[in-house]
């Protein structure tokens, strides 16, 4: 590939991560290559990259759309997701060392500013918590690992879920991570594993509901729960 078509794929795909480029978005080739600033050529060599990727679809007259996955298929990634990531957290706990553990609590204690404010800081949220899993995924020290989350598309459904977090939402995620962090100071893989694997599935409810156009759950006391 050429440094232009990797220049083109980089841009695009980061144009839809971060929800730029809406599901379901029409990719024309002229206007993405002025905001790449490149021929049409890498343009198409890197939207066939993005559809091997499963960011971009292709209708049956050729024309090329953000992907807009179906609620099943999401289920299916976070479902990937949930036994992926857990044994990373698994392998990260057998693996902590008090360094890496400091790394996490000053990631969390970011994340835990970043909600604290009205509005929530949406942006910084979404990339504290992005390095929190990184890290972890880090500590697993597992490059099969790292090679199957990377091929889950996830980032645009997060981008898209934390954007429809109350305060309540977001304080439930920084509270798991918080549980998360103490089995990590204990070394505990398997509470570990639980913890992260629960985090995930809770992520996928909060999406659905926040699909369906269903507001949160409650719990008995009236709390919302996501």
């Amino acid at each position: 590939m050429s440094r232009a078509s990797d220049r083109a794929y980089e841009r695009i795909r980061e144009m839809i991560i971060s929800g730029e480029l809406a599901p379901g978005h029409a990719l024309g080739e002229e206007a993405l290559a002025h905001a790449c600033g490149v021929s049409r050529t890498p343009v198409r060599d890197a939207l066939r990259r993005l559809e091997a990727d499963m960011l971009v679809s292709r209708s049956e007259s050729q024309r090329s759309f953000v992907a807009d996955w179906s609620l099943d298929e999401i289920e299916d990634v976070f479902d990937l997701r949930a036994i992926l990531e857990a044994r990373a957290a698994h392998r990260a706990a057998e693996r902590m060392t008090d360094g890496a553990l400091a790394r996490l609590r000053d990631c969390n204690a970011r994340i835990g500013r970043a909600i604290a404010v009205t509005p929530p800081d949406i942006d910084t949220f979404l990339e504290q918590n992005r390095e929190f899993h990184a890290i972890v995924l880090e500590l697993a020290a597992s490059r099969r690992l790292s090679q199957l989350l990377g091929t889950l598309i996830e980032q645009p459904v997060v981008w898209r879920t934390a954007h429809q977090y109350g305060h309540g939402e977001l304080r439930r995620s920084h509270g798991e991570h918080e549980e998360l962090l103490a089995a990590f100071a204990r070394r505990d893989a398997e509470w570990a594993g639980s913890i992260m694997a629960g985090h995930i599935r809770r992520a996928f409810h909060a999406y659905a509901d926040a699909h369906r156009g269903l507001a949160p759950l409650e719990t008995t006391n009236g709390r919302k729960r996501a």
